[in-house]
């Protein structure tokens, strides 16, 4: 879920020039870390390859490892949380040009990489859909267009569809941040439960009026047109995102201190056990999908943005290590799970007796080699080759 990327980029000040000294360049304040929410990110990425491929004899964990549709949402919310938590005191000064090819620059090198190691998987998108929609596919996907159209919204990598979602998203952003947002703690939560309740509007008229008719209640195997839009394409994850970027505004204005922040953070993740240990079967499946726990998990992502021992444990050096090719991952291990079974790798090496556990051990490594020798570098030629704009600010009175 694409995701959804944690970066620590500096913040935005502005620096008043004298008035006889020539305009200075707008310089920026590191943000602190969130190291909790990149092992956080580690743990919805693994929970969802498990729920894409679940091995059995999971025990306590399958409650959650079979209902971890719900962290993509998850991965939305942190996406639009992050962003602010680093550009959102910027505003107007943000820079269209910088931040877009900064996002570029970051994502669409793997995911065109991604396409290129799935390419065998198109031989499956001919034979399954009409050529028509072959076509059409086969030129949106590349663009990054494919999650506007439900049809083809998981066409070549079933799992892109996020990427072209958050992609709609990014292009948006520059302007979501200059809205003005309330100032207290107290407007802040009212928009943000608004916000919430407006995204579910959707999912709860489908659910009431069922417009397809079905016969039973909707669940995973469910493939309408109606519910891939709402599954796949980008408007229902808007108030998701928006959500992250209220919850971010929140983070600055609350000034929770640390024990709050810990009560939270241990709150959130008993509201979590509670609801999927004993809440799940009587929820209906398209409100958990449309972000029914976004405030759960938001209180959650308030309670690790500051120092206590639950961040530590997210923070564990193994969880950020994987928390760091999150994205690769997320992207990488649909594809490449089937490409590695289809071709029977292990069983040819006479080690099926460990599958399906080395599959996720050689998808992690994968993730882990593509992130260090492809991502990081490929990036790092993309923005010095298109260095960040020298555009300056006017002084302003003293």
């Amino acid at each position: 879920m694409t995701s959804s990327i944690l970066e620590h980029e500096p913040a935005t000040v502005e620096v008043v020039a004298p008035a006889a000294a020539a305009p200075l360049a707008p310089r920026f304040a590191r943000k602190p870390q969130l190291p909790a929410l990149t092992g956080i990110r580690t743990l919805l990425a693994l929970g969802i390859v498990l729920f894409h491929f679940t091995p059995p004899h999971l025990g306590i964990l399958y409650p959650l490892v079979d209902n971890a549709y719900v962290f993509v949402g998850v991965f939305f919310l942190i996406s639009g949380y992050v962003l602010t938590y680093n550009y959102g005191d910027r505003g107007r000064n943000l820079d269209k040009r910088d931040f877009w090819m900064a996002r570029i620059a970051r994502l669409y090198p793997v995911y065109l990489l991604i396409l290129v190691i799935s390419v065998s998987m198109l031989r499956d998108e001919w034979y399954a859909r009409s050529h028509a929609e072959f076509w059409q596919g086969f030129v949106l996907t590349p663009l990054l267009l494919q999650g506007l159209s439900p049809k083809l919204a998981t066409f070549w990598n079933t799992v892109a569809w996020t990427l072209s979602c958050e992609a709609v998203f990014y292009i948006g952003f520059p302007w979501i941040i200059r809205v003005p947002w309330p100032k207290t703690p107290v407007r802040l939560i009212a928009v943000l439960l608004a916000v919430w309740a407006i995204g579910l509007v959707p999912h709860s008229l489908y659910t009431i009026l069922n417009p397809d008719h079905l016969t039973g209640p909707v669940d995973r195997y469910s493939s309408t047109e109606w519910i891939r839009f709402l599954k796949f394409t980008p408007l229902p994850y808007l108030a998701t995102f928006l959500s992250g970027v209220i919850l971010a505004q929140l983070h600055f204005v609350l000034g929770l201190t640390t024990r709050q922040r810990m009560i939270l953070a241990a709150s959130s993740l008993a509201a979590l056990g509670v609801f999927f240990y004993a809440l799940v079967p009587k929820t209906s499946y398209l409100l958990m999908h449309g972000g029914l726990l976004t405030p759960i998990f938001g209180a959650l992502i308030l309670g690790l943005s500051g120092p206590h021992w639950i961040t530590s444990c997210f923070s564990w050096r193994p969880l950020l290590l994987v928390g760091e090719s999150s994205y690769c991952l997320y992207l990488l291990h649909f594809n490449l799970y089937q490409l590695i079974h289809r071709n029977h790798l292990f069983a040819r090496l006479h080690l099926i007796a460990f599958d399906p556990w080395l599959s996720y051990a050689v998808i992690i490594l994968a993730s882990l080699a593509i992130y260090r020798f492809y991502e990081n570098p490929v990036r790092k030629v993309i923005l010095d080759r298109f260095r960040p704009s020298t555009r300056r600010l006017a002084p302003t009175a003293s």
